[in-house]
This record gives C-alpha cells, sequence and structure tokens, in this order.
C-alpha cells in the first residue's frame, strides 16, 4: 500500500485548513497513495478555542472531508474537533468541552476515534477543554487491519499492543506534538519503540514546525513526520517544515518481523 503523510501547519480558521486539505489530499492523490494521513488538530490548531470549531462527523466541514476523499479515490484520515455530549444530562445534551476526534473517510465509510490519553503535561491541559474517549478504533484499510491513535495517547504502549494484539499490522498517529527540550527526541523514540512493542508498521503524522512565535504553551508541531518498519527502522522522516512524505509499505515484511521478533507471543506479563 502507498500511503501519504500531510505534514501542514493549519491555522485558526476550518475553512482555510479545508483548503489545505484539497490540496495536500489531491498532491498525494497524484503521488499514487491510496491513503492520506494528516495531522491532530488540522480543523483547527490548538492556539485556537476548539468549542468555536467543533461539530459533528457529518457536519459541513466532515462532509467536504468526505468529498474530497470521494473526488481523489482514496481515504483520507484527519484530525478535527466533536462536540461531547454530557453524560450528566442522560439525554445526549451538549457538553461545554469537545472530543479531540480522527476521522477516517473514502467518501461514503466514515470512521472515528476519539483520543482516550489528554495531553495534561508539560505546562499544557488538554483536559481542561477536551473530553477523553473511551473506545479505540480498529479497521481495515485495503488489506490491512489497522489501529488507530492520536498524539499524547502515543507515550502508552498498552493502546499499541493491544491492537497488535487483535491483529493490527498497521498503526496511525495522528499528533500536534508540543516542542520544548527533548521533545523531538522523544517523538523518535516513541514512534519507533511502538513499530519495535507491536512489530507492525508505524505511520506518525505531526504538524509542521511552525513559522514565528509559539503560541503559548500550545502544542503545535515539530515536524519530523515519519513512517517505521515492524523492526523500529526510520523508513522515512520528513524535516521540519511543510512536507509530503509518500511510501510504500511492504506487506510482508510484518510476517517476515514477526517471525523474526515474537515479542507478541511471548509476552508473559498481559
Amino acid at each position: 500500500m502507498r500511503v501519504a503523510l500531510a505534514q501542514l501547519t493549519s491555522g485558526p480558521r476550518p475553512e482555510d485548513n479545508l483548503a489545505l486539505v484539497e490540496e495536500w489530499t489531491a498532491r498525494a492523490a497524484e503521488a499514487g497513495a491510496s491513503l492520506v494521513v494528516f495531522p491532530e488538530a488540522t480543523m483547527a490548531w490548538f492556539a485556537a478555542d476548539p468549542a468555536t470549531t467543533a461539530e459533528e462527523t457529518d457536519g459541513p466541514w466532515a462532509a467536504e472531508v468526505a468529498a474530497i476523499a470521494r473526488r481523489h479515490q482514496l481515504t483520507v484520515a484527519v484530525g478535527m474537533f466533536t462536540r461531547a455530549e454530557d453524560p450528566s444530562t442522560g439525554s445526549g445534551g451538549r457538553s461545554a468541552k469537545v472530543r479531540n476526534t480522527l476521522l477516517l473517510t473514502d467518501g461514503t465509510a466514515h470512521h472515528r476515534y476519539h483520543k482516550i490519553h489528554l495531553f495534561d503535561a508539560f505546562g499544557h491541559r488538554e483536559s481542561d477543554t477536551v473530553s477523553p474517549g473511551t473506545q479505540t478504533l480498529q479497521l481495515t484499510l485495503g488489506t490491512w487491519p489497522t489501529g488507530v491513535a492520536i498524539c499524547y495517547d502515543l507515550r502508552f504502549g498498552e493502546l499499541f499492543t493491544g491492537y497488535a494484539d487483535a491483529g493490527a499490522e498497521l498503526l496511525l498517529v495522528s499528533a500536534s506534538w508540543g516542542a520544548g527540550a527533548g521533545k523531538l527526541e522523544q517523538w523518535r523514540t516513541l514512534s519507533t519503540a511502538r513499530a519495535l512493542d507491536t512489530t507492525c508498521w508505524v505511520i506518525a503524522c505531526d504538524q509542521a514546525e511552525p513559522q514565528g512565535e509559539q503560541v503559548g504553551t500550545a502544542p503545535l508541531g515539530v515536524g519530523h513526520s515519519m513512517v517505521v518498519d515492524p523492526l523500529g527502522r526510520i523508513v522515512a522522516e520528513a524535516g521540519a517544515g511543510p512536507e509530503l512524505l509518500v511510501v510504500d509499505l511492504d506487506h510482508d515484511l510484518v510476517g517476515q518481523a514477526r517471525r523474526a521478533l515474537p515479542v507478541l507471543d511471548n509476552a508473559a506479563l498481559r
């Protein structure tokens, strides 16, 4: 399968970011990709109030993403914010908080994953504005059983080994990784570790490093999106700025890695 990673910098306006989704999806399609992965918060960057942009996954922004996927005949995975329900109402009432969501659509079928682990670290409190998800998402993309994660989820290996134990061979990570001392090294280390933990391919797509000053403690990206093979080797890595990575994934390498390094079978404490 040929995949594309759209390492862009989103801004505060969903309509402007939708134009970027159109542009980068067209580029991915021209390159022959069947899947294009966008960063977390592509709909609107974290420096904006997500409550002002959140909508349903069948709302107008998501509907336009689905139309883009249909038009270019590939699957789009894109970060957005959706409205959270208020459990105290017991009747589907809306919360003041949102969910941090990855939408996956080929224009016909739609899937969504709500970020489970919220980024309350390094001076940022995502939980002030975002409600955590409660369910994982595993689906099949082409012939690939695939698990889905968002950004801070990357630090929690049990999510990924759970996907692999359930049959996943490909893991998608959509991120807006916060800058700071050692953060790029952590991004690389964690992405490769998740591949080794699971003997899966890992697609880790981050926001590009923004030009200009950082906005408060908002995690706006460090770039360096990457594709890691099932033995933890970085097959392709972007730089800091906007870049489209296009990589062919070898399905046979998953089986080869699992025969050589059967960590899933050998795990004694799960």
